[in-house]
């Protein structure tokens, strides 16, 4: 008993010393953000224009973030392990959409029915990712069901390389430009906001999905049903519930939100190659870990916040604080934003939901 005394003692003695440190990590940090803010805004170097312009495409840029991360905190709410070929599973939707837009802008339909070759564009993207991570499921994940989480970790890892170089293999290593949309070209004023054309469909879109995936996962029987395989599976099979099919359904959904996201980002960000789903992949992940993982809202609220950060974070702290070339940072802040958020609030922005582990 001495022994057990002894050895826990220095943990307690530690404790304060840990949480004197984290506070004054918080408040260099508050610190930094304040001082570099206010320099930067009261340097003028960009106008009232120049910032808006900044929150429309965060917006934009997050929207699609948003819609990655559904299917990381979904898996996540119910398997408890992140799949981290989804990155993998959102680009090889927007390969396929790249190569249906490029087929329908050979033809009239392109110019004179702009918004039905666009959802066509999406459907095929948002069928390919939801075929294979239905698939992923199936052949690489359910065997590995029950088994130590190392070992579908690795597995999903081992996926994405997979179909990386799969991809690479079928459509070649080169970056491909999505056709131009004479519709959609040009911007508009909405609220003293300059909105491109391309940016509102994505935002809109984007926003439209992520209220319906909301609707369903709360008001339908199927979604009461995931929502019940992620309390407790075990549970849930004595309930009548058909737990395979239902984590299918899981997979099936959020890889249609990939191919939706895939699509949309195209619109943004014109071109797409074999490795376009790692960072987005990446950030996504973090959106849904900012937000709070396993929690669908937060998975929405984190990809938009993301986005706003990256957007706007270089401009508005890199660049008070007198670092260079603070565009080509955007990445380290939006990755410093995560730790910094999970310092103040570790489970996220809304919180973690899932169940208790009880294996």
């Amino acid at each position: 008993m001495a022994e057990t005394v002894e050895a826990k003692a220095p943990r307690r003695i530690q404790l304060p010393v840990l949480d004197s440190f984290l506070w004054l990590i918080r408040l260099a940090a508050i610190f930094a953000v304040v001082w570099g803010a206010y320099f930067s805004l009261s340097s003028g170097r960009l106008s009232g224009a120049q910032w808006k312009d900044l929150v429309i495409f965060g917006l934009s840029q997050g929207s699609v973030y948003a819609l990655i991360a559904l299917g990381y905190t979904m898996v996540y709410g119910v398997l408890r392990f992140i799949n981290f070929a989804h990155g993998e599973v959102f680009m090889s939707g927007a390969m396929v959409a790249f190569f249906v837009a490029r087929g329908l802008s050979r033809t009239a339909m392109w110019t004179d029915q702009v918004f039905l070759s666009l959802f066509l564009v999406m459907l095929a993207s948002a069928a390919t990712s939801t075929v294979i991570a239905v698939a992923l499921e199936r052949i690489a994940y359910r065997p590995l069901r029950g088994k130590p989480r190392l070992i579908p970790f690795i597995t999903a890892i081992g996926a994405s390389f997979f179909l990386q170089y799969a991809i690479a293999g079928l459509f070649g290593f080169g970056f491909k430009s999505f056709p131009q949309v004479p519709a959609l070209s040009g911007s508009f004023f909405f609220a003293g906001f300059r909105v491109l054309k391309t940016q509102s469909v994505v935002i809109v879109a984007a926003v439209l999905m992520m209220i319906g995936l909301y609707l369903f996962v709360e008001r339908t029987r199927t979604g009461k049903a995931m929502r019940a395989v992620a309390e407790d599976q075990e549970i849930a099979r004595l309930m009548g519930i058909n737990v395979d099919r239902t984590i299918s359904i899981v997979f099936a959904v959020g890889g249609a939100m990939a191919g939706a996201a895939g699509f949309l980002y195209l619109l943004v960000f014109q071109q797409v190659f074999f490795l376009t789903g790692f960072i987005p992949g990446i950030k996504a992940f973090t959106a849904a870990v900012v937000g709070g993982i396993g929690n669908i809202p937060g998975a929405m609220i984190g990809g938009l916040l993301l986005g706003g950060i990256e957007s706007i974070g270089p401009s508005l702290v890199l660049t008070g604080l007198g670092i260079p070339s603070a565009h080509q940072l955007k990445d380290v802040v939006a990755f410093l934003a995560l730790v910094m958020i999970l310092i103040f609030k570790p489970s996220g922005v809304l919180g973690e939901r899932v169940a208790e582990d009880r294996a």
